[in-house]
């Protein structure tokens, strides 16, 4: 699986779904099963995480034993990004 690290966005490929605990970025080393790099990670949603059964996790960048970790790509859009999004939408 492709996807990308949540701190410095270096691309990284897993084999398989599995990750374990004590893999982490090679260029910035943080670990990669953590909340910031599951699907189900969502800042909007309630405790962050849209998996209603997963317990609640308060560190979301702190490795865990979360059994509803799926290894996703983190969606980090820019403050540019994010206004010309904005821009687009209300445009005359």
């Amino acid at each position: 699986m492709e996807t990308k690290c949540y701190k410095c966005e270096t691309p990284m490929t897993f084999d398989g779904i599995k990750v374990m605990r004590s893999d982490e970025c090679p260029k910035c080393f943080a670990y990669v099963r953590i909340c910031k790099m599951c699907d189900f990670y969502d800042p909007h949603s309630y405790n962050e995480c849209r998996e209603t059964m997963a317990e609640r996790i308060v560190d979301k960048e702190k490795v865990n034993f979360c059994n509803h970790f799926t290894l996703g790509v983190p969606d980090k859009k820019s403050k540019d990004d994010l206004l010309s999004a904005a821009e687009a939408l209300f445009k005359k």
